[in-house]
């Protein structure tokens, strides 16, 4: 096989052919829809608590679940494993459980898997609520959502040490390997880590990690799985709204001070590039988490009131940074852009 690979040689057909069937896009719903992303893009949901960021892993996930076609009806999934870890401990699988069968019904009622491109104004209670479902495809597309629920970063860590070893043995069971890795709420542990006391050189304290060796650590690991299991990753943060800012404003306040953007006390400085004049949220991961992201987007409730029964949400991508913003609402049948 090596030899084949040194000495062989393939057309370009051959090459888009392969590569696009090994790392193939993912499709997502609103918000995810405006950018392309595939095996090896680490993109970051960020927002206040609620602006519906785990639902949006939910439908995501559920993209991956569902095959492309059962039985004849268009369901346009991936047909691969999903892996999510749960760092907010308050994942609901009867949520995912509620989403999945909405859908399936839906696909069925459509005839097609992805036609979702409309607000859904029906009631809660309607008959399409009550629809039968197929049972079969349900528990096989469930069988392909892998669960761990992480209560601190020591369990965090352990879990991505042994992931790789994981991800091997899921793909030798179902026959594919995980698309996704979501991870939800990346900041779950941020004040803990904070509040540890740092490692003296030479300790051997394993109880003590410091905030930043955490972020180093979590990294290393992720990137290490990366390389031999190709996968779209996810990740949602919390974040607190702050003040409507102007590039100009926090320039001048920062020139008052150290002349730097801190962190902790201003604000992001490549969040401001790209959003000057909205609501901006207080970054707080470390650098090395920051820098290891390669997708952005600021998910936030709006104040439009069109749809009385259902939210409305803002998404706006800051990396790469995209001059607008998209209104959307989601249900436990899909997610839509509002008009």
């Amino acid at each position: 096989m090596a030899r084949q690979w040194i000495e062989g040689d393939e057309t370009a057909k051959e090459f888009l052919t392969r590569v696009l069937t090994e790392r193939p896009f993912v499709p997502l719903l609103p918000p995810l829809h405006r950018i392309p992303l595939r095996a090896g893009n680490v993109v970051e949901i960020v927002g206040p608590s609620p602006s519906s960021k785990t639902r949006i892993l939910i439908q995501a996930a559920i993209n991956c679940i569902l095959p492309k076609e059962w039985k004849g009806v268009n369901y346009g999934g991936l047909e691969r494993l999903v892996m999510f870890v749960d760092l907010d401990c308050r994942f609901d699988v009867l949520s995912l459980s509620r989403s999945l069968k909405k859908r399936i019904v839906r696909a069925n009622g459509n005839g097609v898997g992805h036609k979702l491109n409309k607000v859904d104004d029906s009631p809660s209670g309607s008959k399409d609520a009550h629809a039968e479902y197929d049972k079969e495809l349900f528990s096989v597309s469930m069988r392909r959502f892998l669960y761990i629920r992480c209560y601190d970063s020591f369990e965090f860590l352990a879990t991505l040490k042994t992931l790789q070893l994981q991800l091997q043995k899921e793909k030798e069971a179902h026959g594919t390997g995980v698309y996704l890795l979501m991870i939800d709420s990346i900041g779950a542990f941020y004040w803990m880590d904070r509040a540890s006391p740092s490692i003296p050189p030479g300790s051997t304290n394993r109880r003590s990690l410091s905030l930043q060796s955490v972020s180093d650590t979590v990294v290393q690991e992720i990137q290490k799985i990366l390389v031999v299991h190709p996968m779209l990753v996810l990740t949602t943060k919390a974040a607190s709204l702050q003040e409507k800012f102007t590039t100009r404003d926090v320039i001048s306040h920062s020139n008052r001070n150290t002349g730097q953007l801190s962190v902790e006390s201003i604000l992001d400085s490549r969040t401001i590039r790209n959003s000057a004049n909205v609501q901006l949220y207080r970054e707080y991961m470390p650098s090395v988490w920051q820098s290891f992201v390669s997708h952005r987007v600021f998910v936030r409730p709006s104040d439009d009131t069109k749809y009385e029964k259902q939210p409305i949400y803002l998404a706006e991508w800051l990396l790469p940074s995209l001059n607008l913003s998209d209104k959307f609402t989601i249900n436990d049948d899909g997610s839509y852009i509002v008009p």
